[in-house]
């Protein structure tokens, strides 16, 4: 399984990114808002799910692990594609699609094209009592966020997070990490392997 591409944005369209990973280009299929985001020769680390059917291998990617796990819990609705899961992801953004369940909003996810009132409902009905909205964190305080538009900073924080750890030592990392050399603010996204590199030598330092 593939779980995550760390590479250089080497092509985007409007449903897919192309991933240079040493050389080797990879497809992948992604909600609208991460792939707005990304530009091609930057680089990108971007969680994966590897879904194999009879005729195709797709790669569906999402720039926070956040999505990646939404994405996931759409797929437990009966009746409920990778196609349908992406195109809700799409329309709403990850905590915007968890808060719909929760508040039973039919009419928002029924928005998703592809889905349906139907289809919006059955999506409620199964996922409302089961699906863990603890992996949907609230939003955090603005007074926290130190760039709140820093999307370098996110990508590194996200990556050494789906690497096992901690928010707080993540966080802390990569606060060394910027102290001890001079990478601009916002983080360019050309840095953003170096930075992590750097934050999970300082991570590995400190175990």
């Amino acid at each position: 399984m593939i779980g995550q591409l760390t590479g250089t944005v080497a092509a985007v369209d409007s449903t897919t990114a192309v991933v240079d990973v040493n050389g080797i280009g990879f497809a992948v299929r992604m909600p609208n808002a991460d792939l707005a985001t990304l530009h091609i020769g930057n680089a990108a680390v971007v969680h994966t799910e590897m879904m194999v059917s009879q005729d195709a291998i797709t790669l569906y990617g999402f720039l926070s692990m956040e999505s990646k796990r939404m994405f996931l819990q759409l797929l437990k609705v009966n009746g409920i594609g990778p196609k349908v899961a992406l195109s809700l992801l799409s329309t709403l953004p990850s905590r915007q699609l968890s808060q719909a369940i929760h508040d039973e909003d039919a009419t928002a996810l029924a928005k998703a094209p592809g889905l349906g009132k139907k289809g919006a409902q059955k999506i409620i009905l199964e996922l409302k009592g089961s699906i863990d909205f603890a992996t949907v964190a609230p939003a955090e305080p603005a007074s926290t966020l130190r760039v709140p538009d820093d999307v370098g900073m996110h990508h590194v924080l996200e990556g050494l997070m789906s690497l096992g750890w901690r928010r707080q030592d993540a966080q802390a990392a990569i606060d060394e990490v910027m102290g001890d050399h001079d990478f601009a603010t916002p983080l360019a996204t050309q840095d953003v392997p170096q930075v992590l590199r750097l934050a999970l030598a300082a991570l590995d330092t400190g175990r």
